[in-house]
Formats: C-alpha cells, sequence, structure tokens
C-alpha cells in the first residue's frame, strides 16, 4: 500500500471506528482504543494474539480497534466508549481516564513491565524531496520561511511530544551538555529560569509558522501530504519509517534531528470495564502477550523501538543513532508537563496566537 493511502485510508473510517472480524457467539470480543499511527501494528499483533489465545486457552478472541488522536481518544473512553484496553500515545490520558470517569485506579501505572510501556518511539521530519529548505533541525522550524505542519496539542498525542522535544532542544541549547543535571537540581536557579523564557520564545517562533493544527496525527500528515500544505512535517518516527519506501514515490524525504524526545506509549486494562464485561482474563493476557518475544518482534517490524534487550538489538540497525532527553528528565513527568503546558491558560495558550 502506497505512502498516501496507508496514511489517509483511515480518515474515511471516523475517529472511533470499529474494526475486526465477524464474532460468533462463543467469541470474546476486547476493544482496544488506540491513537493514530498504531493501526498496522495492531492489526499484525491482534491477528497473532488471537491465534496464541485459541493455542493455548482453545478460546477464540476477536479484537475491535478503535484510532484517533490520543487526547480525544481518551474523552471518548470517559464519556462512554467501551474500550477493554487503551493503548494511548501518552500517561496522562490514562490518567485522565482514571481521575474523570474513575473507570481504572489512579496507580494503574507499573501494573505492567517497563511502566506499562511496552515499546517507544521518537520523532522525524518529514520534507518535500531535495530538501529545498535544507531543513535539519529544530533551529531551521523557527526560520520564517519554513511552514510547520504538527498537531493541535490540546487533542493529539504527538503534538503534545512534538512540543515537548521543541522545548526540551532549546533548554539543551541554552544549558548546555548538563542541563538535566541543572534542571533537576535548581530549577528557579536565574541561568534556568532565563533558559525556560528563551525556551518559550522558541517554541512560539516555530508555531509562529504552523498554519493549521488538526486534530491528529493522521490528519496533519493528510494536511501535508494530500494538500500539500508546508515545508516540514513532524512526526513519530516509527510513522515515517513504515512509509520510508515509498518516500521518494511521494516525493518526500525523512530527516532526522539529531537530539530529541524518548516518546513512551503506554498501554492499560480499563478495570471496571472488563469487570463487567467479564474479559479481565483475556484482556490482560492480551496486554501482557506485547511484551512477548512475538509482541516485541511485531512492535520492531513496524518500527516501535522494543523494550527487550533481544528485540532491541535485532532492529536497532533501522533506528537513528539519537541523544534523547525523557519527559521525566527535563518536565517532571507529564502531570507537571501538562500543568504548566497544556493546561487552560498554560504555555501553549500563551504561545499559539492564530491568525484570524
Amino acid at each position: 500500500m502506497s505512502i498516501r493511502r496507508r496514511f489517509l485510508s483511515a480518515l474515511l473510517l471516523g475517529a472511533v471506528a470499529l474494526t475486526g472480524s465477524v464474532a460468533s457467539a462463543q467469541t470474546q470480543t476486547i476493544l482496544n482504543v488506540s491513537y493514530d499511527p498504531t493501526r498496522e501494528l495492531y492489526r499484525e499483533f491482534n491477528e497473532a494474539f488471537a491465534k496464541h489465545w485459541r493455542e493455548t486457552t482453545g478460546k477464540r478472541v476477536n479484537v475491535q480497534q478503535s484510532h484517533g488522536g490520543s487526547g480525544s481518544q481518551a474523552r471518548a473512553v470517559i464519556d462512554g466508549l467501551e474500550a477493554d484496553v487503551v493503548t494511548l500515545a501518552l500517561a496522562y490520558d490514562i490518567d485522565a481516564i482514571a481521575e474523570h470517569a474513575g473507570l481504572l485506579p489512579k496507580d494503574w501505572q507499573g501494573k505492567l513491565p517497563h511502566n506499562n510501556a511496552p515499546y517507544a518511539s521518537t520523532l522525524a521530519f518529514l520534507v518535500r524531496k531535495g530538501n529545498p529548505k535544507n531543513i535539519k533541525d529544530w533551529d531551521d522550524l523557527t526560520r520564517s520561511d519554513v511552514q510547520v505542519i504538527t498537531p493541535n496539542p490540546k487533542t493529539s498525542g504527538v503534538a503534545r511530544w512534538n512540543y515537548l522535544a521543541m522545548w526540551g532542544y532549546a533548554l539543551r541549547r541554552e544549558l548546555g551538555d548538563d542541563y538535566i543535571s541543572k534542571l533537576k537540581n535548581n530549577g528557579t536557579a536565574p541561568e534556568v529560569v532565563a533558559a525556560q523564557q528563551k525556551a518559550q520564545e522558541f517554541v512560539a517562533a516555530i508555531y509562529r509558522n504552523v498554519p493549521v493544527l488538526d486534530r491528529a496525527a493522521r490528519g496533519a500528515t493528510n494536511t501535508f501530504i494530500q494538500r500539500r500544505i508546508g515545508d516540514v512535517l513532524v512526526n513519530w518516527e516509527n510513522e515515517i519509517l513504515l512509509g520510508a519506501a515509498e518516500l521518494d514515490k511521494a516525493g518526500l524525504e525523512m530527516v532526522i534531528p539529531p537530539v530529541s524526545i524518548l516518546a513512551e506509549p503506554v498501554v492499560a486494562i480499563v478495570d471496571r470495564n472488563v469487570d463487567r464485561k467479564g474479559t479481565r482474563e483475556v484482556a490482560q493476557a492480551y496486554l501482557e502477550y506485547l511484551y512477548s518475544p512475538v509482541g516485541q518482534d511485531i512492535a520492531g517490524k513496524n518500527y516501535y523501538r522494543p523494550v527487550c534487550p533481544e528485540a532491541a538489538a535485532k532492529y536497532a540497525h533501522q533506528f537513528p543513532a539519537l541523544e534523547l532527553f525523557t519527559i521525566d528528565d527535563v518536565f517532571g513527568g507529564w502531570h507537571e508537563a501538562n500543568r504548566v503546558h497544556f493546561a487552560d491558560g498554560g504555555k501553549f495558550d500563551q504561545i499559539y496566537k492564530p491568525s484570524r
């Protein structure tokens, strides 16, 4: 399937379209509510898990999928979308489900290995063929001659990762190689306060170059590829690598910024739903299978960075070597990042001034 068709065909299905084979009355059905770019990953994983479940238990399972912007998906679950499991772009979205709907405990993270993150990713740039604007790094996104396409951080998980990567890069540039130590040990030092102000100005300069904010990653991809708006798309590394073979044909190429953020999508059981539906056993096994050799291999094949050392070594050749910082290192975790940057009236609302 071409990069255009793969990136965009899902748009026809709607934000919470359900997919899955027709289930018989004897088949248990579970719903995985996920974010936009995981369609290919879970299409392959669901088939493998269904086979594994039948071979080990003699039972059949039908896994349905729902995809959309990570924040929008969390709100759909809060509003009644009956997810058995959620596999979202950031921990804060699952925290919101726990806090606002009480569908799972607030201490949900840590109940699965690697803090409930079975794979990781980072960010990459997609530019026009030949890279006519010579875009190489985050600094280039502040230039007045560069239009940047990135989704809305209010609704999209990757958009929040994009924003935080910009901010963290600026802090590293201002504070030097030991920036993480300075941020953790003396966040109120004049040097750090000045660097935070410079970072805000840096990110604001990038968002002045954003002509439109789509709700989710695939919508932003549509804007960049189909509508041909913008000079650079900031998107998931796995999303761009997945279509790498088709980039030249589509008139595109990939650029990897050398410093970025380690994005750790997370997964969780929606406890109240599985207990009401009687699906806890299969839902638990489903998420645990993500950490199995089969699950980790499927993650690597779909250009997610596996957390299992053996799978990580097997697929290391397809990932560029980068300097990666974490959200805990630079922002104090998701709750603090959301409070400072994405809550109403936060830094994002202060810096993003849409054109009228």
